[in-house]
């Protein structure tokens, strides 16, 4: 059975302060008070897993166990059908230890184009873990369909978002205002599952 969130403070495991600020306001209807993992100097865990929802397990683990705090981890990325899913787990890697995802972009493009594949179709993956010191844990993963565009569009969200017009829409995340993309994201999916499981007050 799955462990119910009762409020108090929550770790969130991440270093990066796109997703800090989305997961902090997917949070904020709830009794959770959101700390970063950087900010009380916890460090990030090797990413050694072969899924998106391994490698979430991973964080939130060593953050829960590092702070003392339940945390919750996110590891999400951009699979693209005509690259058999890549860059996939790797997608933060593509862009290198500066995190210059201008130049992830761009090798996506140039990966595509080399392939030959007209198909332009890419899914964003989000897995998210809840974890307790105790090691009590709970996993969920959400996505988005949608294709690619390029050159990239829009300065808002940040990763692969420019490059991503996810269905039904004709404008990218990177245009989009963040609560509409905050309706509709991958993330948004999987925290959808993970409120429906730990975060109802009425159960």
């Amino acid at each position: 059975m799955v462990r119910r969130w009762r409020g108090g403070r929550l770790v969130i495991a991440s270093h990066n302060p796109g997703k800090l600020r989305e997961i902090a306001d997917l949070l904020a209807p709830f009794e959770a008070e959101a700390v970063s993992a950087s900010s009380l100097g916890l460090p990030e865990p090797e990413e050694t897993g072969t899924t998106f929802v391994e490698n979430a397990a991973l964080k939130a683990r060593a953050a829960a166990q590092g702070a003392g705090l339940p945390a919750l981890a996110d590891d999400s990325g951009l699979s693209v059908a005509a690259l058999g899913g890549a860059p996939g787990i790797y997608s933060a890697r593509w862009a290198g230890p500066g995190k210059d995802f201008g130049a992830a972009m761009a090798k996506v493009e140039q990966e595509l184009t080399a392939c030959g594949s007209p198909d332009r179709h890419a899914a964003f993956i989000c897995a998210l873990t809840l974890a307790w010191p105790d090691g009590a844990q709970a996993a969920f993963e959400g996505r988005v369909e949608g294709r690619l565009v390029w050159p990239p569009r829009g300065a808002r969200g940040f990763g692969y978002d420019p490059m991503f017009v996810p269905e039904g829409h004709d404008i990218t995340f990177g245009e989009m205002e963040p609560a509409a993309k905050h309706a509709i994201s991958h993330r948004a999916d999987a925290f959808e599952k993970l409120v429906a499981a730990v975060f109802n007050r009425d159960s």
